[in-house]
């Protein structure tokens, strides 16, 4: 009986002291995306379930702001803007016109690039491994490797005469892969 008095008489005590306490605050995180939602859909949906694996819960512990620029890369600047006047705590910037809209407008808000070729040839970091300022992310398109792709597909149609490159010339993570396959 003793026991069941003390903790009862320590809860009365402390719920008060723990309901006192600054809650911690809820990240915000913004995300601006360059391609058409259709397209990019299975991408945001991974992106949410592997932050509920984590144990965040959107609107509970953790809340998104997904801005999508469906293809029109002049709109990436307002939207970008759109996320800094929501003060959203980080941006991660899927692909290479979104990062450069978002190194050029979150100021000093922390900016997390994905899917950019060489972000350090087309300056949104001085490097790979020292990324300095606010950008930081990881590159998984290899434009090396366009040499290689160029050589297979040689190696498969042996009668291959001329290849095109299609590209979004708005593009700059384009412009890499095509001077990589050039130069093969």
């Amino acid at each position: 009986m003793k026991r069941r008095t003390f903790l009862l008489a320590a809860g009365a005590l402390i719920a008060p002291v723990a309901q006192a306490q600054p809650r911690s605050k809820v990240p915000r995180v913004g995300y601006v995306f360059s391609f058409v939602r259709s397209q990019g859909e299975h991408l945001w949906q991974a992106c949410r379930e592997g932050l509920r694996e984590l144990g965040y819960v959107e609107g509970r512990n953790i809340v998104l702001e997904p801005r999508w620029a469906n293809g029109r890369h002049e709109h990436l600047p307002e939207l970008v803007a759109e996320l800094v006047r929501l003060k959203v705590d980080v941006i991660v910037a899927a692909a290479t016109p979104a990062s450069l809209a978002a190194k050029a407008g979150a100021g000093s808000i922390p900016v997390v690039m994905v899917a950019v070729a060489d972000p350090s040839r087309i300056g949104l970091v001085a490097s790979l491994a020292r990324p300095g300022g606010n950008m930081t992310g990881l590159s998984l398109l290899t434009p090396e490797l366009s040499g290689k792709r160029l050589e297979l597909l040689v190696e498969v149609l042996r009668q291959l005469q001329r290849v095109a490159i299609l590209i979004n010339p708005d593009n700059l993570s384009h412009d890499v892969f095509v001077d990589e396959t050039l130069s093969a």
